[in-house]
């Protein structure tokens, strides 16, 4: 089975088998006339340093046991989400149609403009910040940018640390920027 992903269609959901849809109910409608122009890399496991687990699918669907990891009775209540989520396989999960607002940035701003969520999309990759991304990851990554980058192409890539420098460190030191520069893709890193 290929995954590599399909466009987007006209409700801004990947098509084709390249990436399974998981709608999480963690999104609203973006302001009027905003455009997305900025994608957010971010950097998530659940429990923290542990992969593969359905925590990160549950957190974005608001079923997170608050009794199946002490860590999760202190997030079980948050609602967040993004638009992807790129598992240490290589899976490609959408959570939220790019045309829609998911919760992913917080407290942001870029160049300039806060409320990060407005203008972007978010894609969280399941790690951490003191381990190396996957290869597998990296080239879903980049297939995922390269599709993102035909509907908007004048969207910089930046990391959540980039946009919450105060508050959050992902995709953390192990991300290599370089393959998303060198990918011609516009790497939007200050």
């Amino acid at each position: 089975m290929s995954r590599e992903p399909g466009a987007l269609d006209a409700a801004g959901v990947l098509s084709g088998s390249g990436a399974r849809w998981v709608p999480s109910p963690n999104f609203d409608e973006r302001p009027a006339g905003a455009s997305v122009d900025l994608i957010v890399i971010h950097a998530i496991s659940l429990p923290p340093g542990e992969f593969g687990g359905a925590g990160i699918i549950q957190l974005f669907t608001n079923t997170l046991d608050p009794a199946a990891h002490p860590y999760f009775a202190g997030i079980h209540a948050l609602r967040v989400s993004a638009h992807f989520l790129i598992r240490r396989d290589g899976e490609l999960i959408q959570f939220v149609s790019c045309d829609k607002r998911a919760w992913h940035a917080g407290a942001s701003c870029w160049r300039g403009r806060e409320r990060c969520n407005d203008f972007s999309l978010g894609i969280e990759l399941e790690g951490c910040d003191d381990q190396p991304f996957e290869e597998a990851q990296y080239q879903c990554l980049l297939a995922l940018l390269a599709r993102l980058h035909q509907r908007y192409p004048e969207a910089a890539v930046a990391g959540h640390a980039d946009i919450a420098p105060e508050r959050k460190s992902d995709p953390g030191p192990c991300f290599d920027w370089t393959r998303i520069a060198a990918s011609a893709l516009r790497c939007g890193r200050a």
